[in-house]
């Protein structure tokens, strides 16, 4: 099980594994059992956004366990957040906002 962090210009938290664009993240949420997804929305020109990957990942059933908004974009995050909501099953957790720093201190105490 992966920790997956979507973003093109962050620095990836430690224990987190990074897709700086929305093809690596999909291709990671199809090919990986994912537990954790943080998601920005912002990711550069002639990119996909986080909207476009989260549309994906609705009509694909990429359904990692929790995901986390971590996007400064407040317009992205509530378009993100509805079609989460709107979409995943009940057992996927949805957090509308970025992680919070108890859980990135977890997650790194816990990576090799």
């Amino acid at each position: 099980m992966i920790h997956l962090y979507l973003d093109d210009w962050r620095s990836c938290p430690k224990g987190f594994a990074l897709a700086r664009n929305g093809e690596e993240c999909l291709l990671m949420l199809r090919e990986c059992d994912v537990d954790i997804l943080s998601l920005d929305y912002e990711l550069g020109p002639d990119q996909m956004n986080g909207g476009d990957v989260v549309a994906l990942m609705v009509s694909e059933k990429l359904y990692p366990k929790q995901i986390y908004l971590h996007t400064s974009s407040s317009w992205g995050r509530k378009k993100m957040y509805e079609m989460l909501y709107d979409n995943m099953p009940a057992e996927v957790k949805v957090h509308n906002g970025p992680m919070p720093e108890a859980l990135l201190r977890k997650v790194a105490a816990e990576s090799p």
